[in-house]
């Protein structure tokens, strides 16, 4: 994803902007295209490259440090988090 700067004076974008902030938006182009405009609070990216080959991609995203140290910190925060199989769901549903 390429962010892209909004500069202030562009008074129906930063209008948008300030709409979604609030509510997500549905955006419909002329030839019926559709686009969501929604804020994304807490988001990281790991850039990893453009390239057109998967695989390099996969090698790339696989060496990034950033994105390694962050799912390590995920693991950790989840360690504590109790995880129940489809059949505990199930049974204590009544589904089973």
């Amino acid at each position: 994803m390429k962010p892209i700067p909004v500069p202030p004076d562009a008074k129906v974008l930063n209008s948008l902007l300030k709409k979604a902030r609030r509510q997500n938006i549905l955006l419909e182009s002329a030839d019926g295209q559709r686009f969501i405009l929604a804020a994304i609070d807490a988001w990281e990216g790991y850039p990893v490259g453009a390239d057109d080959d998967f695989a390099v991609e996969v090698g790339r995203t696989a060496r990034s440090k950033r994105l390694a140290k962050a799912m390590a910190k995920r693991r950790s925060e989840d360690a504590g988090t109790s995880h129940l199989s489809l059949e505990q769901v199930k049974k204590e549903l009544g589904l089973k």
